[in-house]
């Protein structure tokens, strides 16, 4: 069996090596998450900077001139600890077939700035759509979904556009939302997950619209029991059986595509079988439908409903990341990870500096490296004017310099910090900075 991982020191690394592991945890780096190759002498210098050795996938990549085997697999002091968590993992694994994956399917991206006006719009198309179809299910109607059916496609077609405007828009929740607004920022998680691993359109169209339409089944459920932070066993019970209302509702009407009913169906089961309603185990749970409930999962840890906590986007994916190959599938978890990055458009993080800004935009290909509106100085006083930082220009001025980059320390928890990220959103895409002091309160 020929070696998979072996423990190189920086000062050896080469060209066309495949990075594996780190001596630290991912996020503390400006790499990509799950690996990459190496193909500058810039990747070598910022591994440089951050780490002592790596681990590299002779599979994958160039092999080291000089294996030494000793280092392979698991380094000296972690090889003990490493066998045990693999094998803890191995145990909780679902037999589960590979996704082909097509990371560039849609490699064409239109400038946020241009891409937002039409995505403005279109957001208020999805979520007045969404709206009226509670009402109609509220008042004991059936539910005419033509313009649900026409915003889903207005949304793929932006998001496949450029994947940050939507996001944008959805990051920011407003004051008087309903559960609706939670189906709508799932539904666009789920379409700009679905753009980066290439599924076809008409598969996101799917996704899209069961995601819009999964909870409506939740208008027959008391407002007590969704909005409780544990429920006991009878309201888990009750709360539960939202999803067979969603699915009776929608079969009333004929010209809906069955497809999306499979996905509203089943969106609540888990890879393990602990899911409801059917219990439904690994490869029996359609695709669309589990990338719907990592979605949905994600959205709601990250903009809980009522009282319960909301986890930062790290923390929330770093929730996700425990529990792959239990709840939800692997491959799915890491490629959503990748999709929308440890700091997703419109995080407030802290960088190395101890500055304080919001992430505007990504870099698609260095999603450690977004551009940063930075808005609070290390003392902790507001800026007359927002400093736009590219994290990725930055570090490669740098590097190039033998001077350490700026990277992100963490990003902040929701409602920590009084920022108005709407205000910043909307100074970024339409005039590139605005008198914060003003903004806030602050000064004349």
């Amino acid at each position: 069996m020929g070696l998979k991982q072996v423990k190189v020191f920086t000062t050896d690394l080469t060209l066309g090596m495949y990075v594996s592991r780190l001596d630290k945890p991912w996020t503390q780096t400006s790499f990509p998450l799950q690996g990459f190759f190496i193909k500058s002498a810039n990747d070598i210098k910022e591994l440089s900077f951050h780490c002592k050795y790596v681990y590299i996938d002779t599979e994958k990549g160039r092999e080291p001139i000089n294996v030494d085997r000793k280092h392979a697999e698991a380094s000296p002091g972690q090889s003990k600890r490493v066998a045990k968590d693999a094998v803890s993992i191995a145990n909780q694994a679902i037999d589960v077939r590979r996704i082909s994956i097509v990371h560039d399917e849609y490699a064409e991206v239109t400038p946020l700035k241009k891409e937002v006006i039409q995505a403005r719009q279109m957001h208020k198309h999805v979520t007045d759509a969404v709206e009226k179809v509670y009402e109609q299910v509220s008042a004991g109607g059936s539910p005419n979904l033509a313009g649900t059916q026409k915003a889903a496609t207005e949304m793929v077609d932006s998001v496949l556009r450029n994947p940050d405007a939507f996001t944008w828009l959805s990051r920011i929740r407003d004051r008087d939302e309903h559960t609706w607004g939670h189906s709508v920022r799932s539904s666009v998680w789920a379409v700009l997950f679905g753009r980066h691993i290439g599924l076809k359109r008409e598969e996101l169209q799917i996704l899209a619209t069961g995601l819009l339409l999964k909870d409506v089944g939740k208008i027959k459920i008391p407002a007590s029991v969704l909005v409780v932070g544990k429920r006991n066993p009878a309201q888990e019970k009750l709360y539960r059986t939202f999803v067979d209302h969603s699915v009776n509702i929608l079969r009333s009407i004929p010209e809906l595509d069955r497809r999306v009913i499979k996905v509203v169906a089943s969106h609540c089961e888990r890879l393990d079988g602990s899911g409801f309603p059917n219990q439904l185990v690994g490869d029996k749970i359609p695709l669309l439908a589990k990338i719907a409930g990592l979605v949905t999962v994600y959205d709601e840890i990250s903009n809980p409903r009522g009282t319960r906590q909301t986890l930062s986007p790290s923390k929330a994916i770093g929730w996700l990341y425990k529990v792959r190959n239990r709840l939800f599938q692997e491959q799915l978890v890491v490629e959503f990870i990748q999709a929308i990055g440890v700091y997703p458009t419109g995080t407030v993080v802290e960088l190395s500096t101890g500055d304080v800004g919001v992430v505007v935009e990504q870099n698609f290909a260095r999603r450690l490296r977004p551009v940063v509106a930075i808005v609070r100085n290390a003392l902790g006083e507001t800026l007359e004017k927002m400093k736009i930082l590219d994290m990725s220009s930055d570090a490669e001025l740098k590097l190039s310099r033998g001077e350490s980059p700026i990277t992100i320390k963490a990003d902040i928890e929701p409602g920590t910090i009084d920022i108005d990220i709407a205000a910043i959103r909307d100074s970024y895409i339409n005039t590139g900075g605005f008198n914060l002091k003003k903004l806030f309160g602050f000064g004349a």
